[in-house]
């Protein structure tokens, strides 16, 4: 007696494998990356039909990203043309929310939350780099100032309305006399952090 395999059963070729393997990828692709293909899905994207006009005070060399999440009030991560980058914003340092075996800083829940409101998640956003600062800091994350789509820039608002210090780290950075100022008005207007960590 023969053995016969069992009507329902198709045998797994590799041209039936490969098949399979397109449809899975390209299924991946469209949840993951709707922006990438145009559709305009989430806020649209870069030729999207919903895609975001960039504000006028937004620097021309300046490349449009979307927010992926918010890892506290300075460091956030974006998609760049699909890639995950993790950005540390330049000239401002915010109290610490989730440095390792070290205890939340005065006023660190707040500066995330300022920002994960300010950069809520598939928000486009356009990234400034700064010469003078080199492009990525020991981490590795890409030092850059963050324009919202309100034409704002959010290093600055986060120094401007007391979340953080202005911080300078080696060299002076294109906006730092901004900053100074600002950090001078909210510490002398006791906002934020200058009127809540003493």
């Amino acid at each position: 007696m023969s053995a016969r395999r069992h009507p329902s059963r198709r045998r797994l070729t590799p041209r039936r494998l490969l098949g399979v393997l397109v449809v899975l990828v390209a299924g991946a692709v469209l949840v993951a990356f709707p922006r990438l293909l145009g559709d305009g899905s989430a806020g649209g994207g870069p030729g999207g039909a919903g895609a975001v006009p960039v504000p006028t005070s937004v620097p021309a060399a300046a490349v449009e990203a979307v927010v992926d999440r918010v890892v506290d009030g300075d460091t956030v991560v974006v998609l760049v043309a699909g890639e995950r980058e993790r950005i540390r914003l330049i000239g401002v340092d915010t109290p610490e929310t989730v440095k390792p075996d070290a205890p939340v800083d005065c006023f660190g829940p707040e500066a995330s939350t300022f920002t994960t409101a300010a950069l809520p998640e598939g928000a486009t956003v356009w990234l400034e780099d700064d010469a003078s600062q080199g492009d990525a800091d020991r981490y590795d994350r890409l030092l850059r100032y963050v324009w919202s789509p309100d034409g704002t820039m959010l290093n600055e608002r986060l120094v401007a309305e007391g979340y953080g210090r202005e911080d300078t780290y080696d060299d002076a950075y294109r906006y730092r006399d901004r900053f100074v100022a600002a950090e001078a008005s909210a510490e002398a207007s006791r906002v934020g952090l200058w009127g809540a960590c003493g």
